[in-house]
């Protein structure tokens, strides 16, 4: 079954990380997946730009509005997602906690996936 990790995080907390804090949060997080990727349960990895390159499309009117931002009403923001093939619930929270280990703070939020089309890919 696919499920998608939806990361959560203070984006504020994130931004302020040295480049040396990102970068070994990012070796962290790669190792899990790493691990993922041996055993055939990874699928696509993303890591968001921050909210500030975000534009929203507010499709509740006619004609739609387009407005900078996310305007989330939230503390955490969405950061990245990764979509994992695995059997089952407990599975996927198992592979959460194995990421929350290597970044701690922040949530994630796990939700079977319904339809999945890969799409194309560039070399």
């Amino acid at each position: 079954m696919l499920y998608t990790i939806l990361c959560y995080h203070q984006e504020d907390v994130v931004c302020a990380w040295s480049a040396e804090e990102d970068a070994a949060v990012m070796q962290r997080l790669a190792v899990v997946q790493e691990n993922l990727a041996r055993a055939g349960k990874l699928g696509p990895v993303v890591r968001l730009l921050p909210t500030t390159a975000a534009t929203t499309l507010r499709k509740d009117r006619e004609p739609p509005l387009v407005l900078d931002g996310p305007f989330a009403e939230t503390k955490e923001q969405l950061l990245g997602f990764y979509v994992i093939d695995v059997a089952d619930l407990d599975e996927a929270l198992a592979i959460a906690r194995d990421l929350g280990e290597a970044n701690p703070g922040g949530s994630y939020e796990l939700r079977p996936i319904g339809l999945f089309r890969p799409g194309a890919t560039s070399p």
